[in-house]
């Protein structure tokens, strides 16, 4: 397979508003990089708006521009896995649909990882143009915590906007599990990464397609894919209540061989409720961790292509590629290739 030099990955959920500028600022970094010896793969994460659509047109017009239709929404991390699943370029650009993340770092993104002989090169937040103050600080406060709690170092203040090598991305695309937190399982495989401070700059159009809900549904997926605090957590807290209980074992003798009974139900509930609120911690914890182990035991591929337009020339080795339909046969779909076969 000929590789071209570089693929765009480009996740985009309801993002018609952005497409146009989109395509035309990003196909210009990449010919000012490249020439023409690139691919631009735009996801279609199951899209309410008429991404899909303006995909179609600008892949009928670019010769370069992939275009793939998820059969539904994925989420933002599935999506961005099924872009770099199928992209085939020797070097692969992360990069969002809203325009907050400049596409014309490009080149200094190309120049630096040569010279500084790096597989990573990850953009780092220096300033977040357009964003409130309550997500700034959540966004803080989500790294530092998260940095504490994990095993394997994870750069803060980043986000998935970053440049890899071919070598890289194939190392990741190894790692099959479900619930993916890509910016830490880049960390994960290792190689030489280097940052690359950037300022961020206000979304171009619509609104954002990750709410607080997916905020903590991201950062649960953070924590307990890169740590077991959580759950050693069961055991720090059983040791301290079982101290907590000797010492009002001993005040509860001392209380009864001096005659000063202890008085009202204020401290009894008081204990009941902190025990059963750890206890329902725990556990909630514990069931986190079994869901997961639930999931992956099942084994469904991690996406599902339904349509391409473009010349995909990648395989679907974490998901599943559907054949098109074919009409001549009265709308039955031909065979499906689970490899998802070009």
């Amino acid at each position: 397979m000929q590789r071209p030099a570089l693929s765009i990955v480009i996740p985009c959920y309801n993002e018609a508003a952005c497409l146009d500028l989109l395509h035309a600022r990003v196909g210009a970094a990449a010919r000012g990089c490249v020439g023409h010896d690139y691919e631009l793969v735009l996801v279609n994460d199951g899209s309410r708006d008429d991404s899909w659509a303006v995909m179609q047109r600008l892949a009928a017009a670019d010769p370069r521009l992939v275009a793939i239709n998820l059969s539904r929404n994925h989420g933002h991390q599935l999506a961005l896995t099924a872009g770099l699943d199928l992209c085939s370029g020797a070097q692969i650009l992360i990069i969002d649909a809203d325009l907050q993340d400049p596409p014309e770092l490009l080149g200094d993104m190309r120049a630096a990882m040569v010279a500084q002989g790096a597989d990573v090169i990850y953009a780092v937040r220096r300033k977040r143009a357009g964003e409130t103050l309550f997500k700034k600080a959540t966004a803080a406060v989500f790294y530092r915590v998260l940095d504490r709690v994990t095993d394997t170092p994870i750069p803060l203040d980043t986000g998935d906007f970053r440049l890899m090598s071919r070598r890289a991305l194939d190392a990741f695309l190894s790692l099959p599990e479900q619930a993916r937190f890509i910016r830490g399982m880049v960390a994960w495989v290792g190689f030489r990464q280097i940052p690359f401070p950037y300022d961020r700059a206000e979304r171009h159009a619509g609104e954002t397609n990750y709410p607080i809900g997916k905020m903590i549904r991201l950062a649960f997926d953070a924590v307990t894919g890169f740590s077991t605090a959580p759950l050693r957590f069961a055991s720090h807290a059983g040791l301290a209540l079982t101290a907590a209980s000797l010492l009002l074992l001993v005040y509860i003798a001392v209380g009864f061989f001096t005659g000063s009974a202890v008085q009202g139900w204020t401290s009894t509930m008081l204990v009941v409720v902190l025990l059963g609120a750890v206890q329902m911690f725990v556990l909630g914890m514990i069931g986190e961790y079994l869901g997961r182990l639930y999931i992956e035991s099942k084994h469904r591929p991690l996406y599902i292509v339904a349509d391409v337009a473009g010349p995909v020339q990648g395989r679907a080795t974490l998901g599943f590629r559907a054949e098109p339909v074919d009409a001549a046969a009265g709308g039955t779909d031909v065979a499906a290739d689970p490899c998802g076969a070009a």
